[in-house]
């Protein structure tokens, strides 16, 4: 089971980017995918997760209205649409996979997520 977040990179606030989480070694349709972040110095926080069934996407207040999850099961990928980025937004993007979700869950809380690939940075400054 492998995860693998890329497309961070250095971006002015009000500006967007678009992570992707490639995935390989499972079965990808059966799991819940999540966004967690961490800013340097502060705890890993929730972004945004989507259920089995794509329909299900609770999203951190902080990011709501702002970034969009979607997913693509034929190419076993996650994506994070990242518009208006703030500079409280610099952080390493993680993703993780819940092989156990039920089709209509996207757990909010990294309990659940027994998954994880390697983060990728982004940073918001001018």
């Amino acid at each position: 089971v492998q995860l693998q977040a890329f497309g961070g990179g250095l971006v002015s606030p009000g500006g967007s980017l678009k992570l992707s989480c490639a995935t390989s070694g499972w079965t990808f349709s059966r799991s819940a995918i999540a966004w967690f972040r961490q800013a340097p110095g502060k705890e890993r926080e929730f972004v945004a997760a989507i259920s089995r069934s794509g329909t299900i996407t609770p999203y951190a207040d902080s990011v709501k209205g702002r970034f969009s999850i979607s997913r693509d099961n034929a190419k076993k990928t996650v994506y994070l649409q990242m518009n208006s980025l703030k500079p409280e937004g610099t952080a390493v993007y993680y993703c993780a996979a819940d092989q156990k979700a039920i089709y209509y869950v996207a757990p909010d809380h990294s309990g659940p997520y027994d998954h994880w690939g390697q983060g990728t940075l982004v940073t918001v400054s001018s």
